[in-house]
């Protein structure tokens, strides 16, 4: 099974480049669906996804048909008037590809899409002072919670990739040799 986030009608760049790295983390493709805010060659967006840019496995759509047609498989859709919390979820239940959705940044997803999908509607829990969470906080909060369940062979879960530091490096590395020292207060 894969995991995939989607993006409907995503407004904010750096929030889509965030969401891009967060993607290549966790070895999840992106879709986005227009129209979008921003041109996906935009500076910024390259920035926020930092050097990750090139990894990132993403696909662009004319709009929700275009996405429904293309790719089949278990939607989940996460939307501040979901009646359940994620962590409900039991994602190896369904022997299919996941997809997380999430809304534009300030109207969400339509109304008649989430009407229609209200049994797989979650809500991100939060206090009563805040209408929602940051788009890109909210992909990495069901990214993990997807990826935890569903186990990824791709996602080194016990210790630093061998590829980047390594498993060993703070038991290994020498502290009295670095330009700067954690002081403790």
């Amino acid at each position: 099974m894969k995991i995939n986030v989607v993006l409907y009608h995503p407004e904010i760049p750096q929030n889509t480049g965030n969401i891009m790295r967060s993607c290549v983390g966790f070895n999840a493709k992106l879709h986005l669906i227009k129209p979008l805010g921003f041109k996906l060659d935009e500076q910024k967006l390259k920035r926020s996804c930092l050097d990750y840019y090139e990894y990132i496995n993403y696909e662009v759509y004319e709009n929700f048909e275009d996405f429904k047609s293309k790719n089949k498989g278990k939607y989940y859709f996460l939307t501040r008037y979901g009646h359940k919390s994620p962590s409900t979820i039991d994602f190896k239940s369904h022997n299919e590809d996941v997809y997380l959705i999430f809304g534009a940044e300030s109207t969400g997803i339509a109304y008649d899409i989430l009407k229609d999908n209200i049994d797989d509607c979650y809500r991100i829990p939060t206090t009563d002072r805040i209408r929602s969470l940051n788009l890109s906080n909210c992909a990495a909060i069901m990214l993990f919670l997807a990826s935890e369940q569903l186990n990824s062979s791709d996602v080194v879960i016990s210790h630093e990739p061998d590829s980047m530091k390594g498993e060993y490096f703070i038991e290994h590395v020498n502290v009295d040799n670095l330009d700067y020292k954690h002081k403790e207060h």
